[in-house]
């Protein structure tokens, strides 16, 4: 999974903290605690993906974690969608290439690469093979 660091900023005199990204500057938010911060982080930061998605732009992978930092995942099948909108961003690659290389549709294509359709890991594992990469799952 795709894990960003997350700066937590106290907000003097009215409390709470601010939470920014460094790699992803459109995801910000806020909450009274730590633990509300980062769950609200966590939906920022998915929330944001949805402008890179919408622009056909890459999204920028996760730089190491700073002291004081706290990691925010992607869950495991946004993190997944990433990784193929960014390849197919690399090799130029548009959804009725990738489609007719998979010999599928391209709205099948556009399902895969969009984050509120729930799409099979097995899909997207094909359509990044179809790009001459692997997708790899570890457990460590």
């Amino acid at each position: 999974m795709l894990a960003y660091p997350a700066t937590l900023k106290p907000e003097k005199g009215v409390g709470g903290y601010v939470v920014t990204f460094r790699d992803i500057p459109e995801a910000i938010t806020q909450g009274e605690t730590v633990e509300e911060a980062l769950a609200m982080a966590a939906e920022a930061l998915e929330l944001a993906m949805d402008f890179y998605f919408e622009d056909k732009r890459a999204v920028p992978m996760p730089s190491p974690a700073k002291r004081r930092q706290h990691l925010v995942e992607l869950p495991l099948s946004l993190s997944a969608k990433v990784l193929l909108l960014n390849e197919m961003i690399r090799q130029k690659v548009r959804p009725a290439e990738l489609a007719r290389r998979l010999l599928t549709t391209p709205q099948e294509v556009n399902r895969l690469t969009n984050i509120h359709h729930t799409s099979k890991i097995d899909g997207i594992a094909e359509a990044m093979k179809a790009l001459g990469k692997t997708l790899e799952i570890r457990a460590v």
